[in-house]
Parts: structure tokens; C-alpha cells; sequence
């Protein structure tokens, strides 16, 4: 059995996250009528989540050996 590096099970596991963040259950939840200072909630996720998963990511790939 080969070991693959953390590195790659992280990335996995990003992807995975991302595919939860931004698929249709979690989004349905933010899609209300509301603000978030002046911007609609679900926009405010949606940037929020975005800037999240990038600085995650690059977390990852920076700390890669």
C-alpha cells in the first residue's frame, strides 16, 4: 500500500467542503428575505464562503513540503 501525502487528502477534503458550501442545500438556507450590512444574505454567503475556500486553500497548497 503506497502513502500518499496529507497534502492531496486535504485537497480532497476542500473539495468535498466546497461542493457542500456551494451546493443547493446549504444555499437554499441562505436565501432569505434580509440584509447583512445592506447586502442580501444570501450574497453575503456567498462572498463569505468564497474568500473562506480560497484562503483555506491556498493554506493547503502553501504548506505543502
Amino acid at each position: 500500500m503506497t502513502h500518499r501525502a496529507p497534502t492531496v487528502e486535504r485537497l480532497v477534503a476542500l473539495f468535498a467542503l466546497g461542493c457542500l458550501m456551494f451546493g443547493h442545500p446549504l444555499l437554499a438556507i441562505f436565501n432569505v428575505a434580509g440584509t447583512v450590512l445592506g447586502i442580501p444574505v444570501l450574497y453575503a454567503y456567498l462572498f463569505g464562503a468564497w474568500i473562506a475556500f480560497i484562503v483555506a486553500l491556498a493554506l493547503v497548497v502553501e504548506r505543502s513540503p
